[in-house]
Parts: structure tokens; C-alpha cells; sequence
């Protein structure tokens, strides 16, 4: 019994000699992985701030922002960890952590798909110049203001102030039109008068009208008119012109302008807008004697 506590005491007494040694020749590389990984981490912190600076020019989400530079402080980390690794000559420990990120990546890939789709393509509607907060955007069938950006949705405010959160990742795959890319909008006017009309006067006093409400139309030139057919009570045209606008409401209450103030013109002129008349034609009279079953009903009431 003695001697077998002896061989177990000399045998751990042995493992924890190799371990001391171990740590003594390992010594000075575990004081640089440390220093490697003070390093990182100040490194990191500081790169984070100096990420987060410059991005918050471009990007107007604080969500957006929050996620940009912790990836970019996890990233410098995990570089930090691999070079303290390599200095501990730790390679198979690093080659195991390397694969396991590598699975676990996979998995969770696999599993948050849709939420990853959304979250990159939100990063990525972020830098986008073509679409930015405030702007007014026309996709996937609605029509608005741009007041969010966050990582999963796309939020616009429509006229009516109702809220349409949007995936990312539909804005993405889907055609957008930014009405605020461009200052200028063209309005289409249509609309028709009798046939009794004069059409000359019509389309001078129509093009001159419009010149007259709309200071950045310069002359009545700048507006096209074309008389498009014969309809059923009037003879139709299309008026066009350019209006100073970023928005589809500017372009609507321009249309609603141009109306009131051409309904104006040409009730000075006596020029008639027709609209469809029900005429009722009956071709044989009405007979207004009442039958003798009738008579006789009310007799003997």
C-alpha cells in the first residue's frame, strides 16, 4: 500500500514538474499572446469609434451603425485571438476553432436565412446614395416618404401618413422609383371641350394659362397640347408640362392648380367642358285613364 502511494505521489509529482517546466520555457510567449490580445482589444475599441465616426456621416440609422462597429471590433478581436494562438504554437487548437466557427456558421446561416438576407441587404440600403432617409420612393406597389432604414425593414410613410414596413430584402430584388433623384416632374393634363369650341383658342389660351400659373414655366411654348380624338360629347387633348418638384404630392396639387385655374379661362371665354347627358325618349304617350277594375275597387271601398 505504501509503495503504490509512493508511485502515485512521484507520478503527479512528475506531471506537475513537466507542467512547470512547460510553463517556464512557454513563459515568454504567453507574456506576448497577452500583449497581443491588450493590443487587439485597444485596437478594436478604438477602431470602432473611428468606424463609427465616419459612418454616421452616411448613415443615418443608430441601428445600423451600432452593428457596423461591432462587427468591425469582433473582427479585429478574433484576429488578435488567432495571432496569440499561433504564438502558443497552439495551430490544432486554432485549426479546431477555425472549423467549428466554420460549422456553426453554416448552421446558423441555414437557419436565419431570411433575417440574415434582411439584415445585409439593410446594410447595404444604407450606403446606397439612390435611397436615402426623407426621400420619396415608389416600390413594391406603395408610394412614400423614407423615414427608417433599420436592419429587417424598409419604412415608408405614405400620403395618407399610414407606415409600410417593407423587407430589405424585396427592396433589393424589386424595381424603386425615387421621385426625389430628379427636380423636375412632368404633369399629364387631360381633358375636353365642346365641339362648337374654337380648338385654337383652346390650345393658345390652354398653354397660355398654364404658363401664367407656373413661375418655372418660362413661356407658353414650354407646354406641349395635343388633341388626341373625337369622344362620344367632347374632342379630347393631353396637355404636358414640366413643374420643379421632388415629390408625387407636389406633382398632384400642380394638377389640382392647373385645373381650377384652366375651369377658370375658360369659363371667361364661354369655352364648354361637356360631360355625358342620359336623354329619356319615350315614343308613345302615356295614358293617363285609369282602368274600370280600378275605379270599381275604390267605388266599393
Amino acid at each position: 500500500m505504501k509503495e503504490e502511494l509512493n508511485k502515485s505521489y512521484e507520478l503527479i509529482l512528475g506531471k506537475l514538474t513537466v507542467w512547470f517546466e512547460t510553463i517556464v520555457k512557454n513563459l515568454p510567449n504567453f507574456i506576448i499572446a497577452i500583449i497581443v490580445l491588450i493590443v487587439f482589444y485597444y485596437l478594436s475599441k478604438y477602431t470602432s469609434r473611428f468606424i463609427k465616426k465616419i459612418i454616421s456621416k452616411k448613415i443615418k440609422q443608430d441601428s445600423l451603425v451600432h452593428i457596423i462597429t461591432r462587427i468591425s471590433a469582433l473582427f479585429i478581436l478574433a484576429v488578435g485571438l488567432f495571432l496569440a494562438l499561433g504564438v502558443l504554437n497552439l495551430s490544432k487548437t486554432l485549426e479546431t476553432l477555425i472549423g467549428a466557427a466554420g460549422v456553426s456558421g453554416l448552421v446558423i446561416g441555414l437557419a436565419l436565412q431570411g433575417t440574415l438576407s434582411n439584415t445585409f441587404a439593410g446594410i447595404v440600403l444604407s450606403f446606397r446614395k439612390s435611397i436615402e432617409l426623407g426621400q420619396w420612393v415608389e416600390t413594391n406597389g406603395f408610394s412614400g416618404e423614407v423615414v427608417e432604414i433599420s436592419l429587417k425593414n424598409f419604412v415608408v410613410k405614405e400620403a395618407d401618413n399610414n407606415l409600410v414596413l417593407i423587407p430589405n430584402k424585396s427592396i433589393l430584388e424589386n424595381p424603386v422609383k425615387n421621385y426625389s433623384l430628379t427636380t423636375k416632374m412632368r404633369v399629364f393634363l387631360e381633358c375636353g371641350v365642346g365641339y362648337d369650341s374654337d380648338l385654337e383658342l383652346v390650345e393658345s389660351l390652354t398653354k397660355q394659362t398654364i404658363a401664367n400659373t407656373f413661375s418655372q414655366i418660362k413661356s407658353a411654348d414650354e407646354v406641349e397640347f395635343y388633341y388626341t380624338e373625337y369622344g362620344g360629347s367632347s374632342i379630347n387633348y393631353l396637355c404636358r408640362f414640366w413643374i420643379d418638384s421632388e415629390n408625387a404630392l407636389e406633382k398632384l396639387k400642380a394638377k389640382s392648380r392647373a385645373i381650377v385655374e384652366i375651369k377658370k379661362a375658360y369659363d371667361k371665354e364661354n369655352i364648354d367642358i361637356p360631360f355625358p347627358i342620359r336623354t329619356l325618349q319615350f315614343d308613345d304617350k302615356l295614358s293617363l285613364d285609369v282602368p274600370n277594375t280600378v275605379e270599381n275597387s275604390f267605388s266599393n271601398n
